[in-house]
C-alpha cells in the first residue's frame, strides 16, 4: 500500500499594483486607429494611478471576450467583471470615463 503525501494548498499573492485592465485584440485590430486607442488608454491609466497614487494597472490584450461589438473595442477589469460588466470604447474621447468605470471599486 502506497501513501501519497498531502497535497499542498496554494500560495496567494497580493499584488503591488491594482489588478489589470484587459483590452480585446480582435476588436482592437478590427477598429480606425485601434493602436492609438490603446495608446490613449495607456496614457490614461498612468495619469489615473498619478492621481490616486500608487503604480498603473497593465493593459493586458487578450483574445476574443465575446461581446464583438461592431464599432467598439471591448475592455474589463476586475472591478467591472465582478459586477459582471464590460466597457465599450468607441473614440479616443470615451477613454478618460472608460478608464473611470475601468478602476471604480463600487
Amino acid at each position: 500500500m502506497t501513501i501519497m503525501p498531502a497535497k499542498s494548498s496554494p500560495t496567494i499573492l497580493r499584488a503591488k499594483r491594482p489588478p489589470p485592465v484587459l483590452i480585446c485584440g480582435k476588436c482592437l485590430s478590427r477598429i480606425k486607429d485601434g493602436k492609438k486607442l490603446k495608446q490613449a488608454l495607456k496614457s490614461e491609466l498612468k495619469q489615473h494611478a498619478a492621481v490616486h497614487g500608487g503604480k498603473r494597472a497593465k493593459l493586458v490584450i487578450t483574445g476574443c471576450l465575446g461581446i464583438c461589438p461592431k464599432r467598439a473595442v471591448v475592455t474589463a477589469s476586475a472591478a467591472t467583471l465582478g459586477r459582471g460588466e464590460y466597457v465599450l470604447v468607441e473614440e479616443r474621447k470615451e477613454v478618460e470615463e472608460a478608464v473611470t468605470a475601468l478602476m471604480n471599486q463600487s
